[in-house]
Formats: C-alpha cells, structure tokens, sequence
C-alpha cells in the first residue's frame, strides 16, 4: 500500500494537472466531447490505463461528458498512483 499524501504535495501536483480538481480526497477532472460515440471511445483508452497501472478511476458518462475521480481507497486518499494515472490520462486527452 503507498502512504497518502499530504496536502501541500497534492496541491504542488496538481499545479502540473490543470482542470483536474481537489474534490474531498480525490481529484476529479470533467472531459467534453464531440458526441457520445467519441466519449465512449475515450473511456475505453482510459480503461487499458487503468487496467495496465491495476488502478481504476470513478467513471461517470454524460452523452458527451465523461467525469473521472481518482483516489486510492486502500490508502485512504490521493497518492503518487493517483497523480500518475492523471497524467497519463491527460494525455490521452490532448
């Protein structure tokens, strides 16, 4: 199990996350697309990174709107796994 971390670290990672949010202990970030049909496409990008970093995100689906949290439960709060996955799929994103 990794150790949650701190709040300044969270807020100095999330300096380096924009649009990702705090949200309790978790970050959040809402994604907009053109139609559903390209919002589903991107969850499933999202799910081969999870599935390959064996960490999953909250995935909620709204037509064109996708809303991911990420926390790790087990640690009970926002850890470096957290932050990585963010980042990946924020790339994913762009």
């Amino acid at each position: 199990m990794t150790a949650p971390l701190h709040d300044p670290d969270i807020h100095n990672a999330l300096a380096g996350l924009p649009e990702w949010k705090l949200q309790d202990k978790a970050i959040q970030r809402v994604f907009q697309f053109r139609d559903f049909v390209h919002a589903l496409e991107f969850v499933n990008k999202v799910a081969e990174e999870a599935e390959e970093a064996n960490h999953h995100p909250d995935i909620t689906i709204n037509y064109n709107r996708v809303t991911l949290s990420l926390t790790s439960h087990d640690a009970g709060g926002l850890t470096k796994r957290d932050l990585a996955l963010a980042r990946k799929i924020s790339s994913l994103a762009a």
